[in-house]
């Protein structure tokens, strides 16, 4: 048994932050109230004054590299950066070697899943090999132990491909997620067409390339009736696209990274290749309307795309480096700093955005505080400084690397154990 006493409890499904202690038993929630004594039974005593406890982080959208890119990152090291980020759940993409395109793959996915303390899910493939040309058999894949479809880092350009993947989906009552990004448009990608692009002489990669796609799967979105994430979004027009689906009453569901929600194009010429990513960094106005969808629901969910490369991979000239960052580890006071010290969220609904919007997406009961809830929470200072310079995971390409963040990680607890602490 674990009692956390004395902390701030914020509760994103009740939409309630009050103080008070948490009793933790047999993996659930056994009780909250505003004084609870140990007891005579054996009981772990978490001193939570100063601290807030929430409901494990759950991020939709991270790479672990495993199987095939194990250089870059595995399924221990990613779960491990998870943990000291706070996440108790993650969704990791398809696009590994072999891809997750047969059940044997989603199952070595959650067999090694198993072995890391933490909620390990993985999304398979909306088409074979991650070519864009013949659906999977979705239907297997779930059996198999998938829990939604993409293809992302490749962006699907067959549309009545898509609209089959998703009336498929639909019947199966799994999301799908969308990476959009049309290379019709595209000259170097990850790196935004426009005013340092032209300064460092590389065309890059116009808002259109995104806002089209993005038109387009929110329409299908709409006729099919399916639950579609657009991944990673990063523009204004996108944004403005996504609220006037949903306004007609599409499943549409979105998500945007710390990066894109902290960082404008303008990094990319202080950080080079480790400000580059896809979508890349746009300008300031579209980060502005970024922040403004999550403030109005347009964008339900913060979710890294955790990218992990190598050095040598990163240390490659700007038009030849990857693209990606590693984000799992950084995300919460990234937030906290963009998000909550300016008044754009409560911490109510921080939490919303991190934890219960992503379980409501991929139907996890997940999310919430309430008595007989699985025990997963995370316990962190939202006060505490650190610099960020070492990391859990395997590989460190950040252009935040160095900077000094506020909000601290001190416990993540899953199904009741303590998987993380900071010592």
């Amino acid at each position: 048994m674990i009692l956390i006493k004395g902390s701030r409890i914020v509760d994103p499904a009740a939409g309630t932050d009050k103080t008070g202690d948490i009793l933790i038993k047999d993996g659930k929630i056994a009780r909250i109230a505003e004084n609870i004594e140990p007891g005579t039974e054996e009981v772990r005593v978490i001193d939570g004054t100063g601290l807030i406890t929430a409901p494990g982080f759950i991020d939709v959208h991270v790479h672990f590299r495993d199987p095939g890119l194990t250089y870059k990152e595995d399924i221990q090291t990613g779960a491990a950066a998870a943990k000291r980020g706070g996440y108790t759940t993650v969704v990791c993409m398809a696009n590994t070697r072999p891809a997750v395109d047969s059940p044997e793959t989603v199952r070595y996915v959650l067999e090694e899943g198993k072995k890391t303390g933490i909620h390990v899910l993985p999304a398979a493939a909306v088409t074979k090999g991650l070519q864009g040309q013949e659906m999977t058999d979705m239907e297997a894949l779930k059996e198999a132990g998938a829990v939604g479809f993409t293809d992302d880092g490749i962006p699907l350009m067959d549309g009545s491909l898509v609209k089959k993947a998703m009336e498929e989906a639909k019947r199966l009552r799994l999301p799908l997620s969308f990476h959009e990004e049309d290379p019709a448009f595209i000259r170097n990608n990850g790196i935004n067409h426009g005013k340092v692009s032209e300064q460092l002489g590389i065309y890059g990669s116009p808002s259109v390339a995104e806002d089209s796609l993005v038109a387009r799967d929110c329409m299908i979105a709409l006729d099919t009736g399916a639950a579609v994430d657009i991944q990673h979004i990063s523009s204004a027009g996108a944004v403005e696209m996504v609220r006037a689906a949903k306004r007609m009453g599409a499943n549409v569901w979105a998500e945007v990274t710390p990066h894109h929600l902290t960082l404008t194009e303008d990094a990319v010429l202080r950080y080079g290749t480790l400000a580059k990513m896809n979508p890349p960094l746009r300008t300031e106005k579209d980060r502005k309307a970024l922040i403004q969808g999550l403030k109005d629901g347009t964008i339900d969910m913060i979710a890294t795309d955790h990218a992990p490369h190598s050095r040598e991979e990163k240390e490659k000239p700007l038009t030849e480096a990857p693209s990606g960052i590693i984000g799992l580890e950084t995300a919460l006071p990234l937030a906290l700093e963009a998000l909550v010290r300016t008044g754009e969220l409560t911490m109510v609904q921080l939490m919303e955005k991190m934890s219960l919007n992503p379980a409501r997406l991929y139907h996890l009961e997940k999310g919430s505080l309430e008595e007989g809830a699985d025990a997963d929470l995370v316990v962190f200072d939202a006060d505490r400084e650190w610099t960020a310079d070492q990391y859990a995971s395997k590989s460190s390409n950040s252009p935040f690397t160095g900077w000094k963040l506020k909000g601290k990680v001190i416990y993540t607890i899953c199904e009741g154990n303590v998987v993380y602490e900071e010592v």
